[in-house]
């Protein structure tokens, strides 16, 4: 790993202007990664902008984080010589920005999805990294930058985040390090947490408490689910950006191996999948064509919620394969 690091540093150095992106739909580690890399670029000296993968406004949940402002939309950017690819396992996810990686110079690719490809003339994979973000964190030491109070910032958050507030089965040894670092660095967790769980708006609380009265119990109490609809935001005014972290109210019923959140758009359903006890949810996501971890994944499918749930729920504890 140490010399992927190095090879990244070299080719980002060399490069004339980076363009840092990461998958559409960002989430913390996403967005917490791209800016923490962009700061850490231009304080080597290296000219570096964020580009969001689509043409969603960026989670003003995290409008706290600095370099925010930075943020800019492909369509907004001239081709860079360089690309550095973040928290993205295949060139697909980058969406609007895909076309930015494959007629760049050189492109960078750093993630720690275990479903990656190397899809770039530098890969840095880290499967067992708890989030892309402390792949940031150590690429500050490749690139002989001192990392700031602000990179500290950005990587924590990203790293907070990926990891459920340190809850989750990817929480390791090196993970509460690298945190301990960011905080020894700058990062402020109190601060940071607080910007992040608890400054929610009514609107999310509204759809919250519809999720929660939702929750349905499957698979002989082995899963729990819940969904929300379109019809759901235009009625509390809640935001979709403001889900990120609903899956984590159902999370925390008694009992289930898995739970998933579902939202229902139009014609296709989104699901949203965290396994509490071991199983692997990213299996199964992969099998409808979607992607993640072991403990935390997701897939989008045409069709209705009561299909999925027929081809779904089999293949998930306490189900009947068929």
């Amino acid at each position: 790993m140490s010399l992927a690091f190095h090879r990244a540093a070299v080719a980002l150095r060399h490069a004339t202007s980076v363009a840092v992106c990461a998958h559409i739909r960002p989430d913390g580690d996403a967005l917490g990664s791209m800016l923490a890399a962009t700061l850490l670029l231009r304080a080597a000296g290296i000219a570096a902008v964020p580009v969001l993968a689509d043409d969603e406004p960026a989670p003003t949940t995290y409008s706290f984080l600095p370099g925010f402002a930075l943020l800019v939309r492909p369509a907004d950017l001239e081709q860079p010589d360089a690309v550095l690819a973040l928290d993205t396992p295949n060139l697909e996810r980058l969406g609007d920005a895909a076309a930015l990686a494959r007629n760049a110079s050189t492109l960078v690719v750093m993630d720690h999805h275990p479903d990656a490809v190397e899809f770039g003339t530098v890969n840095v994979l880290d499967a067992v990294a708890a989030a892309t973000g402390q792949l940031v964190w150590r690429l500050a030491r490749a690139l002989e930058v001192p990392p700031t109070p602000e990179v500290a910032l950005c990587c924590f958050v990203a790293l907070q985040t990926d990891t459920g507030r340190f809850q989750y089965s990817n929480t390791t040894p090196e993970a509460l390090r690298d945190a301990a670092d960011m905080v020894q660095a700058g990062a402020d967790p109190a601060e940071a947490s607080r910007l992040v769980y608890e400054s929610r708006t009514h609107a999310s609380l509204a759809l919250e408490a519809r999720t929660l009265d939702r929750v349905t119990l499957a698979n002989h109490g082995h899963v729990a689910y819940s969904w929300i609809t379109d019809e759901d935001f235009a009625e509390t005014g809640a935001l979709p950006e403001e889900t990120e972290h609903l899956v984590d109210a159902v999370r925390v019923v008694r009992g289930p191996d898995v739970v998933m959140l579902f939202r229902l758009l139009g014609d296709e359903v989104r699901g949203n999948l965290r396994a509490k006890t071991g199983f692997d949810v990213g299996a199964v996501a992969r099998h409808f064509g979607g992607g993640g971890h072991a403990a935390a994944a997701g897939f989008t499918v045409p069709g209705t919620l009561e299909a999925l749930l027929e081809e779904l729920l089999p293949r998930l504890p306490g189900g009947t394969p068929a």
